[in-house]
C-alpha cells in the first residue's frame, strides 16, 4: 500500500518519506480498531507487564478467505501486543537507525509500539525436540501435485513473454523460474498473512533458545534494518505488508535483504512490487538465481545408476554439503556410473558435484548428482529435497505445456515428460512459504488447543 501526497512527510528528518503525524494517526487508529483482532486488551493495559500475559490470538486471513498456509490449512496466530514499547533492545537498534539511515525516532518508536510479538513464529522456527524422519517421497508428492502443475501451465501461458524476456536478459530457463515460483506460493495463492513488522521484530529480538539463535538473531535484525529502509524509500506503511512466518515477502517469497539487494523493476514502472507484479517476481528470482552463480545452459543434476556398486559410492560420498567439491571423474574411477547416456563423460571428467541423498522410510535411499545450478537453487532454500522439488516442477510444467502445444495431454498427474529426476516419480522457505511436518504438527496443535474458544473475526 503506498501513501498519499499528505501521508509522505516523516520517518526521516532530511528529506527521505516519513510518516507523518497524520499518517501516525491513521496507523494508531486503525490499531485501535483491529484491537479486537490483534488482542483482548485495551490500550490502556499495555505495558511492560503485556510480555507476561498469556498471548492473545489473531485469526489470520488471507485477502477474502481463510487464513491458510501453503497445504492449505487454517490456523490462528498468538500475539502479545506492544511488547517492544519502551524496549531497552528495540530502542537500542531505534538510535542505530536513526544514527545510520536518518531516522525520525518518534516515528519509530511509535511504529514498534504498534508491533506485536508472535509466539506463533517463534513456535515455527523453533527446532522440534524429536526431528521427524526425512521422507524424500512425501515431500516431493506434496510440491509435484495436479494443482501446481495445472497452475504453473496457466501461469507460464499468462506470462510467457516474461518469462522468455527473463531467460534472454539472465539466463535462467522459464522452467526454474516457473518451479520456484510454484513451489514457493502456487504462484502468488498463499504469500503469508504474518504481519512483516511484528514477524521480524519478534524473531529479531526474541528469537527462541537454539544453538544457533546468535547468528539468527542477526540475520533477522538485519533484514528489519532493511525492511524498513525499503518501505520508507518505497512509500509503504510498514505495518501493512503482510508475508511468512519469518518474513518473506510476496509472490517470490523474498526476504527482505533479498528485495534490497536482488529484486528488480521487471514491469518498467519504477517501482518494484513483489506482491502484486508476476513480471517483478519473475524477474526478480531469475536476477537472485543469476548472481548467485546461475551457468545458462548447463544442466541442474545428473542421474545415478541403479546398480548396487554406483549406489555405494554415492552413499559413501554424500556427506549433505551443497557445493559441488567432487569431480565427477573421481566418482567414476571409484565405481559410481551415470543413468545419463547424452553426458560427454571425457568433457565432463572436471566438473564438479556433490551427491544428492533422497532418503525415504521403508525405501532404499535414493541418489543423485548435482551440478553448480543445483547448489545455486540452495541458495534460495538450503534444502536438497526444495531444490529438486523446484527443478522437477519445473520440468513437469514444461512438459505438460509442450505436450498441450503439440494437441495432446499427459494429465498434470502423469509421468508427463522425461526430467531428470523421472526415475524418481511422483508420489516448501527462502522457502519460507513450505511448511515441515513438524511445523504443521505445531498449527494443527495450536487448532486443537483454540477449538472450544470461538475464534475472533479477521482482520
Amino acid at each position: 500500500m503506498t501513501h498519499t501526497s499528505a501521508q509522505k512527510s516523516a520517518l526521516s528528518v532530511s528529506g527521505h518519506p516519513r510518516i507523518s503525524s497524520f499518517a501516525l494517526a491513521l496507523c494508531t487508529a486503525a490499531a485501535l480498531l483491529s484491537g479486537a483482532a490483534h488482542a483482548q486488551t485495551s490500550g490502556a493495559a499495555a505495558s511492560a507487564a503485556t510480555a507476561k500475559r498469556k498471548p492473545a490470538t489473531l485469526a489470520q486471513a488471507q485477502p477474502q478467505s481463510a487464513q491458510a498456509n501453503s497445504q492449505g490449512q487454517t490456523f490462528e496466530e498468538e500475539i502479545v501486543p506492544q511488547r517492544y514499547a519502551n524496549n531497552p533492545n528495540v530502542d537500542a537498534f531505534i538510535n542505530d537507525m536513526v544514527a545510520r539511515y536518518d531516522f525520525n525516532a518518534d516515528a519509530l518508536h511509535a511504529l514498534f509500539a504498534s508491533a506485536s510479538y508472535s509466539a506463533t513464529a517463534v513456535k515455527l522456527v523453533t527446532p522440534s525436540p524429536t526431528p521427524g524422519t526425512k521422507n524424500w517421497r512425501a515431500y516431493q508428492a506434496r510440491f509435484l501435485d495436479t494443482v501446481r502443475i495445472n497452475a504453473g501451465v496457466k501461469f507460464w501461458r499468462a506470462n510467457q513473454a516474461t518469462l522468455q524476456r527473463a531467460a534472454d536478459q539472465f539466463g535462467v530457463p522459464p522452467e526454474v523460474i516457473v518451479g520456484i515460483i510454484g513451489v514457493e506460493t502456487i504462484y502468488g495463492r498463499y504469500m503469508g498473512n504474518f504481519r512483516v513488522l511484528d514477524a521480524l521484530t519478534t524473531l529479531a529480538f526474541d528469537y527462541p533458545d537454539t544453538p544457533n539463535r546468535t547468528d539468527r538473531m542477526a540475520t533477522f535484525r538485519k533484514n528489519l534494518e532493511d525492511y524498513l529502509v525499503w518501505t520508507r524509500d518505497s512509500q509503504i506503511d510498514p505495518s501493512s505488508v503482510l508475508g511468512s512466518y519469518t518474513g518473506a515477502i510476496g509472490i517470490p517469497q523474498f526476504l527482505p535483504s533479498s528485495i534490497v539487494q536482488y529484486a528488480v523493476d521487471y514491469e518498467g514502472n519504477h517501482h518494484i512490487d513483489l506482491r502484486n507484479s508476476t513480471a517483478d517476481a519473475i524477474g526478480s528470482v531469475a536476477n537472485y538465481l543469476k548472481q548467485n552463480g546461475w551457468e545458462t545452459g548447463r544442466p541442474v543434476v545428473w542421474k545415478v545408476a541403479s546398480d548396487p556398486g554406483s549406489q555405494g559410492i554415492a552413499q559413501a560420498a554424500a556427506d549433505g554439503k551443497p557445493d559441488p567439491r567432487w569431480p565427477l571423474v573421481q566418482l567414476l574411477r571409484s565405481g559410481l556410473a551415470l543413468n545419463e547416456p547424452n553426458v560427454d563423460i571425457a568433457a565432463e571428467g572436471g566438473t564438479p558435484v556433490t551427491v544428492i541423498d533422497l532418503p525415504t522410510p521403508g525405501r532404499a535411499t535414493e541418489y543423485m548428482l548435482g551440478l553448480k545450478n543445483f547448489y545455486v537453487l540452495t541458495r534460495y532454500n538450503r534444502s536438497f529435497f526444495y531444490a529438486l522439488s523446484v527443478y522437477q516442477l519445473g520440468m513437469r510444467v514444461k512438459a505438460q505445456m509442450l505436450a498441450t502445444q503439440a494437441g495432446g495431454d499427459t494429465g498434470a498427474g502423469a509421468d508427463a515428460g522425461t526430467d531428470a529426476g523421472s526415475d524418481v516419480s511422483a508420489g516448501p522457505s527462502n522457502g519460507t512459504n513450505t511448511l515441515t511436518p513438524q511445523q504443521l504438527q505445531q498449527i494443527q496443535q495450536l487448532q486443537q488447543s483454540r477449538q472450544a474458544r470461538p475464534s475472533q473475526q479477521p482482520q
